[in-house]
């Protein structure tokens, strides 16, 4: 059993930027693909990015690639997430996601534990 606690989010101002972290505890997560979702109003839960715990091994989104950058450190057990250049469709709640097997996916459903989500909002 892993939780997930996310925080960092905020208001910021277009353009801007943000650090999202997810601090994870219990479990081993050697194994682990640990990722980011995000959830509009009104939306689906949309893929942002993904991290293969171990390896390093990346993957984003389309519509994030060159602004944001998924990371993660190993001995805090803590998940990172750089956001720059924000843009107002940006905004969103942002989820913690992990996945004890299988590699990185950009499927919600291949993800068996989240966090509670952490609000950013990008004004114009």
């Amino acid at each position: 059993q892993v939780q997930l606690v996310e925080s960092g989010g905020g208001l910021v101002q277009a353009g801007g930027s943000l650090r999202l972290s997810c601090a994870a505890s219990g479990g081993t997560l050697s194994t682990y693909t640990m990722a980011w979702f995000r959830q509009a109003p009104g939306k689906e839960r949309e893929f942002v990015a993904a991290i293969e715990w171990s390896g390093g091994r990346t993957s984003y989104a389309d519509s994030v690639k060159g602004r944001f950058a998924v990371s993660r450190d190993y001995a805090k057990r803590t998940l990172y997430l750089q956001m720059s250049g924000l843009k107002p469709e940006d905004t969103a709640i942002y989820y913690c996601a992990a996945r004890p097997y299988g590699g990185s996916s950009s499927y919600s459903q291949n993800y068996r534990y989240w966090g509670q989500g952490t609000q950013v909002t990008v004004s114009s």
